[in-house]
């Protein structure tokens, strides 16, 4: 009796679509991006030299972590994000193509920022973007999760920015802890949690990437509560602060600001949703301990 003949790697990528089909609207792409990852090659390479080669076995497992919701991300240990691979695990955020628009505005902002505050960095992402995009600049990464800030010193370093990137243990919870910054900063970046508790999400999401870093109390806003009012303290004169929120979240956390004695400018993401405020010191203002 003849064996079956082993599927293809086209023939493979089809099947896992299928299967994924009913657990993610990106079947396709993460079948092709597990397809690339089993086999060591760039997904473009699939296309042009790949696709009648016998499916690799170590497909199929990196399949079915998939069907079990695990994110591609994860399962690869990578992200693109600005360009730049990042590795990632689950102890930090999966960078999201969103969160390009805080980069941007940043460096629209401040092109000739001297230092950088990232707060809450997870994997480094935005710190190491925009670090990467201005050679003048050094930047401080903090974040209260010490497996997080061990992911983002390894990225520093994979990318060449370990010299100008510091990546340490802190919480804008906890009293004092800006001390040892050397402040004032020309830029702060902050993506903080901004997820409501009982807000419904993808398994994807919420079994999966760390809870600390996405929730944030019943409407989503306890960590503007603390954390905005501390930046007029750490920016300098000039300085901007761009702080990612959720697209609900504009009027919100922009009162927060305005409470704190900073002015704030809206950007809005590729899709027109609102993700991003621009905050700098109103002029003027004293500030809540003048």
């Amino acid at each position: 009796m003849t064996a079956p003949a082993a599927q293809t790697v086209a023939e493979a990528i089809r099947a896992a679509t299928e299967l994924l089909g009913s657990r993610t609207d990106s079947a396709r792409l993460d079948a092709e991006l597990l397809m690339a990852e089993a086999l060591g090659v760039r997904r473009s390479d699939l296309f042009l030299r790949h696709m009648r080669d016998p499916a690799p076995p170590a497909f199929a497992e990196l399949v079915a972590r998939r069907a079990a919701h695990e994110p591609v991300a994860y399962i690869r240990g990578h992200q693109e994000f600005f360009g730049l691979p990042f590795m990632v695990t689950p102890d930090v955020l999966i960078p999201r193509g969103d969160s390009e628009t805080l980069v941007e505005a940043a460096l629209a902002a401040r092109p000739d920022a001297a230092r950088v505050l990232d707060c809450g960095t997870g994997s480094g992402a935005l710190l190491l973007a925009v670090l990467n995009e201005l050679p003048q600049a050094t930047g401080i990464g903090i974040d209260r999760s010490e497996p997080a800030v061990a992911v983002a010193r390894a990225n520093a370093t994979r990318l060449g920015l370990g010299e100008r990137a510091r990546m340490i243990r802190a919480d804008w919870h906890a009293a004092g802890w800006s001390g040892d910054l050397g402040g004032p900063f020309d830029l702060i970046l902050a993506n903080p949690p901004y997820v409501e508790t009982d807000a419904p999400l993808d398994p994807t999401v919420r079994d999966h990437e760390p809870a600390g870093a996405l929730f944030a109390g019943p409407d989503g806003l306890d960590d503007y509560r603390v954390l905005v009012p501390q930046l007029p303290d750490l920016l300098a004169d000039q300085g901007v602060a761009l702080v990612e929120i959720g697209h609900t979240q504009a009027d919100a956390v922009t009162a927060i600001g305005v409470g704190a004695g900073l002015s704030a400018l809206l950007h809005k993401d590729l899709g027109g949703r609102p993700r991003v405020l621009e905050f700098k010191k109103a002029l003027g203002f004293g500030g809540p301990s003048a």
